[in-house]
């Protein structure tokens, strides 16, 4: 299953508070795929996973959702 990630947070660089903003593509493989899609829309989560190139050639990166929890449904 493909998915698209939304990251926000603040992050202190230097001394100065930071927002930090992006969006990530992810896949979810195997049974972690079932749950993922499953997962209510718009919910704060917490992933686990690992980054690697979207394919051998690639200079994209993909994140690998290994596990997620909800941590706020968002409502």
């Amino acid at each position: 299953m493909n998915a698209t990630l939304q990251h926000s947070s603040q992050q202190t660089e230097a001394g100065i508070q930071r927002l930090a903003e992006f969006e990530i593509p992810a896949v979810a493989a195997g049974e972690i795929s079932g749950r993922f899609n499953q997962a209510p829309l718009g919910g704060l989560y917490q992933f686990t996973g690992f980054l690697a190139k979207k394919n051998r050639n690639s200079k994209s990166l993909v994140f690998h959702i290994i596990d997620f929890r909800l941590l706020d449904t968002g409502a």
